[in-house]
C-alpha cells in the first residue's frame, strides 16, 4: 500500500473515514430536523462525493456557478439549485440547456433577473423554478425585506415560463434565529396574500449543528464545508481538528534560522483567507507552530515554541483556515483510508467558476 508520505507535495488528502463521518452527522441531524439536506458541491467540487452525499439521503445538490452545474449533470446529478444570480445571453443560453437536460432551480433577488430569466424560459408546460434571495443579515445578495421578497415573487408568478419556487437565504454566522425570523415574517405576508411558498432553504455550516432552529420556518438545509471541516469551522465551534478530513501535506525546503521554516505551499496551496483568524493554517504534528506568512510558493512557519522542530525534507500536515478555495487549488485530491491512498480523484470543477 502507498502511504500518503511518499505522495509529492504540496498536496491536497482527503481522510475518507472522516468525511463519511461528517456526512452521516449531517444528514442524521437533518433527519431529526426534518429538514431536507441539500449540500453545496463548492467545497467538494467532485461528483465522487456529490453522489454520497444524495446516496445517504441528501434531495439534491446545490451549486454555485453554471460551470459546476454543467460538471455535475455530465456526472449523473440530477436535482439542482444554483444559488447565484444569472446575468447576460450567454449565461442564460447555458442554463436553458441544463433545464433541458435537468431539474435545475435558480434564484434572483431584483426585477432585471427576473425579467431576463423569463425573456429565457417561456414555456409553461416546463418552468423554470425561481427561489426570491433574501438578505436575512448575510449583507451579500438578496432582497432586503419581507415586502420586497412578495413583490419579486408576483414578478416571478406572473411570467409564463417561470415558476416561483420559495425563499432562499444564506444566514450570517452565529444569525440563525435572526433569518428563521426574518424569514417567518415573509411566510406570514405570502400566506396573507394566498401566494403558495414551496420550498423555504437556508444553511451554512457554522450553524450547521443548530439546524433545528430553522425547522417550522424552513424546509431545506445547504452546508458546504461539512463535508471536510477546517481551522474556520473549529474557531466557530461546528467541528474539532478531529474532525478536519481535508488536510494539506507540505514538505519543509529550508530552515534559514532555528525558529523558522519555510515549506512548499504557499498562496497557491494553502489560501490567503485568514477569516478572523491568526495565521494560515493548523499543523497537526507541530501544533505550536504558526504559519506567519505565505508568498505564492513558500509558507513562513514560527517554530519558537515548539519543543519539537522539522527538519528539512520533512512532511507536515496542515488543516488550512478554509477548505472550499483549496480544493479549487488543485488539479487532484488522494483519498486516504489511516495514512495509506485508496484513490486519486481529479476535481472535476476545479476552475469552473464561470
Amino acid at each position: 500500500m502507498t502511504h500518503y508520505s511518499t505522495l509529492d507535495t504540496p498536496s491536497v488528502l482527503i481522510d475518507l473515514d472522516k468525511a463519511e463521518a461528517n456526512l452521516r452527522r449531517a444528514q442524521d441531524a437533518a433527519n431529526r430536523a426534518g429538514l431536507n439536506l441539500r449540500p453545496h458541491i463548492k467545497t467538494h467540487k467532485l461528483p465522487f462525493f456529490a453522489r454520497r452525499q444524495v446516496d445517504l439521503g441528501a434531495v439534491g445538490i446545490n451549486v454555485q456557478k453554471l460551470g459546476e452545474a454543467e460538471v455535475m449533470a455530465d456526472a449523473g446529478l440530477t436535482d439542482i439549485l444554483l444559488t447565484f444570480n444569472i446575468i447576460g445571453a450567454a449565461k442564460l443560453a447555458r442554463l436553458k440547456a441544463l433545464h433541458e437536460r435537468v431539474t435545475i432551480r435558480v434564484v434572483a433577488d431584483s426585477a432585471e433577473c427576473v425579467a431576463g430569466l423569463a425573456t429565457t424560459f417561456t414555456d409553461p408546460a416546463r418552468p423554470l423554478g425561481v427561489f426570491v434571495e433574501c438578505d436575512t443579515g448575510m449583507g451579500r445578495c438578496g432582497v432586503q425585506s419581507p415586502e420586497a421578497a412578495l413583490d419579486l415573487a408576483r414578478r416571478i408568478v406572473a411570467a409564463p415560463g417561470l415558476e416561483f419556487a420559495g425563499l432562499m437565504t444564506y444566514p450570517a454566522a452565529g444569525k440563525y434565529k435572526q433569518a428563521a425570523e426574518w424569514l417567518a415574517a415573509a411566510k406570514a405576508l405570502f400566506d396573507a396574500e394566498s401566494i403558495p411558498v414551496p420550498a423555504i432553504t437556508t444553511g451554512g455550516t457554522p450553524d450547521i449543528w443548530h439546524m433545528e432552529a430553522a425547522a417550522g420556518v424552513a424546509t431545506e438545509y445547504r452546508p458546504g464545508t461539512y463535508i471536510y471541516m477546517d481551522r474556520s469551522q473549529v474557531a466557530a465551534g461546528a467541528a474539532s481538528f478531529e474532525d478536519c478530513a481535508l488536510t494539506v501535506l507540505a514538505t519543509v525546503v529550508s530552515r534559514p534560522t532555528e525558529d523558522r521554516a519555510i515549506i512548499d505551499a504557499g498562496s497557491k496551496a494553502l489560501t490567503s483567507d485568514l477569516l478572523g483568524l491568526v495565521g494560515h493554517g493548523y499543523v497537526l504534528d507541530y501544533p505550536e507552530a504558526k504559519i506567519t506568512g505565505l508568498s505564492e510558493e513558500h509558507g513562513t512557519i514560527d517554530l519558537s515554541a515548539c519543543a519539537q522542530k522539522p527538519g528539512i525534507g520533512d512532511r507536515i500536515r496542515i488543516i488550512p483556515n478554509h477548505c472550499c478555495p483549496v480544493t479549487n487549488l488543485f488539479d487532484r485530491v488522494y483519498l486516504l483510508s489511516g495514512d495509506n491512498l485508496v484513490e486519486t480523484l481529479p476535481v472535476a470543477a476545479r476552475g469552473r467558476v464561470d
